[in-house]
């Protein structure tokens, strides 16, 4: 994966949104207008990707929801980015006979049948606009790319395909087919996006397997019609000329039902965790100044920031990944060096005698300035710093809200010693029972974990006490009885999962971060380090990218779409390594995985992205 995921479907946008043609280099002349018509899963497709100055810079003057109240423009071409539903295709036929625009550019996300593409055509010659229908191209970009090395399915509609909807014990076969087709038409598209065709591992008996079965039909038929193929010529790009291909791995969420549970101690997976946090943006709700109200005065409204944590943030980029206390010291170290090279601009000004001058003065002075000149011209660059830390200053503050008034701090520790068959400080039933310590779900992830890790399961009589705490607590036992029928039909208590010896180390408290002006008080918050440890699903690729003998991974399916025939067989016909991988958690992945793979893949040749499926 030379080319990230996230540069390649950022280009295959750029490319439709210039009417499917190579957006044009260095031209001089000005774009050609359009408006941008998408619904809700194209607008969630190209939130994370595309800012809205770059779609002006793309001409686009407009962009609105199909299904939204639209005005006649009839002078100016309409792209719409949309998925090929009933619904959508009755809305763009009714445009059609309205005749909103100029010329239309119909590009679908997933593949159109048939039958659709003809219900099409049948509206466009009863309203004369068959001219008009300029393009109708199928993008296959039926997935969302958060980072280089991140994508998931869908965003709308996720609870379709989320792991209730998969284990729900009434599921109907016919429900169970239509969320496989789901997540092989998303996996399906992502790999033409890519231009390579995977080789595919799956553990047996599981949904995993249905996806790979059904994925290696859907490659094979593909592969088979020549004419048609979409992993041929220019469709490809540079995948064609890579000699190494990718390896897909396959897992069910059932092989660990432990991490999706814990609490999180890195910056991405607790904003995540903690926040309200969707497609890359963070929205926070700030405190309003009661303080200052008259009494019985109405209380005022509560006001809404909105943060984009996108890859060009540099300090995302840098400390999403990092132990929550790192980011905290992190962000007040930047507030130091900006607050240094705002002084000096300031001490410089003032030396000059143009203290309180405006901008226009500075450029008048002669070339005994210099110094100025270059602190000054630095200035944008110094708002966007201001801005970034402002931007992380608040972020980082809503976290650590949540982190003092639930003692997020407390729970990720005793959750390591747990997974990890540690000494426990404290029993169970005392931190159940804290009425400080965090919320009723809070209190239900922790004793899930231990129920899932314990190797013997608890007498009837100590499972009523922990269920009288619980309950005592606020906490619905539903999920209890969920995991308790599972780990029965799964056999685990035998062979729990094993997430090594590893814990997270206490430091005491900081010493940088406790200054008398830090903006972070972090007092009360232990500053826990995390020790470098691999979680199942890490092994599993480590086990399957080298090749390796493994007890857990040794009966894995091996599907290859480019050989003639399928054959059921576990052996791997592939003896070298794997240079890149795939990772995909059927039922759903997590941040901490995630990360927990980028750590994993940082000593390795190879890249590798893990779909997290909601």
């Amino acid at each position: 994966m030379a080319a990230g995921i996230r540069e390649k479907q950022t280009v295959a946008l750029k490319r439709m949104l210039n009417f499917n043609l190579p957006p044009i280099k260095n031209s001089t002349g000005e774009p050609v207008w359009k408006v941008l018509i998408y619904d809700r899963f194209g607008q969630d497709i190209i939130s994370p990707l595309l800012s809205v100055k770059e779609l002006r810079d793309m001409g686009i003057t407009l962009h609105l929801l199909l299904h939204s109240d639209r005005d006649p423009i009839p002078d100016v071409p309409a792209v719409y980015f949309v998925m090929p539903t009933e619904e959508n295709i009755d809305r763009m036929c009714q445009d059609l006979r309205n005749q909103l625009y100029e010329s239309y550019y119909l590009n679908f996300i997933s593949a159109i049948s048939r039958s659709k593409l003809e219900d099409i055509a049948n509206a466009a010659l009863g309203a004369s606009a068959v001219t008009q229908v300029a393009k109708v191209f199928d993008q296959y970009l039926n997935f969302i790319t958060l980072e280089d090395d991140m994508f998931v399915l869908c965003n709308q509609n996720k609870e379709l395909i989320s792991y209730r909807a998969i284990n729900r014990p009434d599921i109907t076969d016919t429900e169970m087919e239509a969320i496989m087709d789901t997540v092989v038409d998303s996996l399906f598209c992502f790999f033409v996006t890519l231009g390579a065709i995977p080789i595919i591992r799956c553990s047996r008996g599981t949904a995993a397997e249905m996806v790979a079965v059904k994925l290696d039909k859907k490659l094979r038929e593909n592969l088979r019609d020549a004419r048609n193929s979409l992993f041929t010529g220019d469709t490809l790009g540079a995948g064609q000329f890579s000699f190494q291909r990718p390896l897909l791995v396959l897992v069910d969420r059932n092989i660990d039902l432990a991490t999706p549970l814990h609490h999180t101690w890195t910056y991405q997976a607790l904003v995540h965790d903690v926040l309200d946090f969707h497609l890359n943006r963070v929205n926070l709700e700030e405190s309003s100044g009661m303080e200052n109200s008259p009494a019985g005065a109405r209380p005022k409204k509560k006001n809404k920031k909105s943060y984009d944590l996108t890859p060009a943030d540099k300090f995302w980029q840098k400390h999403k990944g990092s132990p929550f206390p790192e980011v905290a010291e992190s962000v007040q170290q930047e507030l130091e060096s900006y607050r240094a090279q705002e002084d000096e601009v300031k001490r410089l000004k003032s030396i000059m005698g143009i203290e309180g001058e405006d901008e226009g003065a500075i450029s008048m002075l002669s070339d005994n300035t210099a110094k100025l000149t270059s602190a000054v011209s630095s200035l944008p660059e110094l708002l966007e710093k201001k801005r970034l830390i402002d931007l992380h200053t608040n972020v980082a503050t809503a976290v650590l809200e949540h982190i003092k008034a639930r003692k997020l701090d407390v729970y990720f520790e005793y959750e390591e010693k747990i997974m990890s068959k540690s000494t426990l400080d404290k029993s169970l039933l005392d931190m159940i029972s804290d009425p400080d310590a965090g919320t009723p779900e809070d209190k239900m992830r922790l004793f899930l974990i231990y129920y899932i890790n314990s190797v013997q399961a608890p007498s009837e009589a100590d499972l009523e006490q922990y269920k009288k705490a619980l309950t005592d607590a606020g906490c619905n036992l539903t999920p209890l009885n969920y995991i308790k029928q599972w780990k029965a039909f799964a056999k685990m208590a035998s062979a729990p999962t094993s997430y090594g010896n590893a814990t997270a180390k206490p430091l005491g408290l900081f010493s940088r971060v406790m200054n008398t002006g830090s903006q972070f008080v972090m007092e009360g918050v232990k500053n826990l380090v995390l020790k470098q440890q691999n979680l199942p699903v890490t092994r599993i690729l480590d086990n399957l990218m080298e090749m390796k003998s493994n007890p857990e991974t040794d009966d894995y399916r091996y599907f290859d779409p480019k050989m003639l025939r399928g054959s059921d067989s576990s052996v791997p016909r592939n003896k070298n390594p794997f240079q890149e991988a795939i990772v995909f958690v059927v039922g759903g992945g997590n941040y901490i995985e995630y990360q927990n793979l980028v750590d994993y893949i940082k000593g390795k040749q190879g890249k590798t992205c893990l779909i997290w499926l909601q």
